[in-house]
């Protein structure tokens, strides 16, 4: 199956990457073999085969839940770089 230009432009703008056309070319190879590869496994036949729900049968133990004063709000702070009063003050990561 061969895969567009204009899908590899779309996941290029998707996943904020700046490709050269030789890029391009190799990530198109590579969507073709995976969509090859899945081609291939719908040939299975599956019938008659139990879904996996979970890959061994054993079962979380879990303790009780209960709030513990560890560290104050002064000490939690203490090698903050940036603070905003009692808070981590963190550098804006997304554009819009």
């Amino acid at each position: 199956m061969a895969i567009e230009d204009n899908v590899i432009l779309k996941l290029e703008k998707l996943a904020k990457l700046r490709l050269t056309n030789e890029e391009r070319g190799a990530i198109s190879k590579d969507l073709e073999k995976i969509l090859t590869m899945v081609d291939k496994l719908e040939e299975i036949d599956t019938e008659g085969v139990e879904p996996l729900l979970y890959i061994h049968e054993e079962v979380n133990v879990l303790r009780k839940d209960s709030a513990e004063n560890k560290l104050s709000t002064e000490e939690g702070l203490s090698n903050a770089p940036k603070r905003i009063k009692d808070y981590f003050a963190v550098p804006k990561i997304i554009n819009k």
